[in-house]
């Protein structure tokens, strides 16, 4: 299986701090924020990827993450995301790289200590999604539940303004080589971008979509409470200790 970070986006959430930077370049603790998800796929066994990135700060990428070898890949590679088209048009532009091949897809903001080695090493077709509770799911792609069978999973909805359950998608995908054929016939949304909610919208339509929870720690650091949440988790994880009392903000 390859993977994919999908780092672009200009990180407006995060002004001023990303008038300087690409937001996945951002210091979680003692480690550019990229270098926690490109840790994800390595310590799941895969050892090549591509990161796509995009914005006026993309060439910055190069200098943090050189070939990869000091980060546990064979193989690194870029691709750049012209204009803000969303997660999957992002997704799509790596077509050539998956040749074919199972693809584990992860936002370059996400940060866990979770693993996933178990799930990418029995995972063969269709697209499995990494869910988690959290308090505002609004912020996220939130799954709707079958009300009869509660581990089926029916549809999945882009930041509701309701959702329909507590539970957010993380940003942590694998899919198979299908996922390129629903990306070329997808339509920009309300906001001007191709969805990934939509793409995984139809695996639901065949029923090929499947779910885990993650497990251990994960939090996106897409804004500033989300950033300051990671830095105080990875900080007193890294030094076993703890300055102030951070534990509220990632039980």
């Amino acid at each position: 299986m390859k993977g994919i970070v999908l780092a672009g986006g200009l990180g407006s959430r995060l002004y001023p701090l990303t008038h300087a930077t690409n937001k996945h370049l951002l210091p979680v603790y003692d480690r550019p924020m990229v270098y926690y998800p490109i840790q994800t796929l390595v310590d799941a066994g895969i050892r090549e990827v591509i990161v796509v990135t995009g914005g006026p700060h993309a060439g910055h990428f190069i200098h943090v993450l050189k070939n990869g070898k000091e980060l546990g890949l064979n193989h690194l590679e870029f691709a750049f995301q012209e204009h803000e088209g969303g997660i999957a048009q992002a997704l799509g532009l790596c077509q050539d790289f998956a040749d074919g091949e199972n693809i584990a897809v992860i936002l370059g903001d996400n940060t866990t200590d979770a693993s996933i080695g178990p799930a990418v090493q029995s995972f063969e077709r269709g697209a499995m999604v990494f869910l988690r509770q959290v308090p505002d799911p609004e912020r996220f792609g939130v799954p709707e539940f079958d009300p009869q069978d509660s581990s089926r999973i029916i549809g999945i909805e882009e930041k509701p303004a309701q959702p329909k359950s507590q539970y957010a998608v993380t940003g942590l995908y694998l899919y198979d080589a299908n996922v390129f054929e629903f990306i070329d016939t997808l339509k920009p949304s309300g906001r001007g971008e191709l969805e990934i909610t939509d793409v995984n919208n139809r695996y639901i339509e065949r029923g090929e979509l499947h779910w885990a929870e993650l497990g251990g720690f994960w939090s996106d650091a897409g804004t500033f409470e989300s950033l300051f949440r990671a830095n105080a988790y990875w900080a007193q994880k890294t030094t076993g200790r703890c300055c102030e009392d951070f534990s509220r903000y990632y039980r």
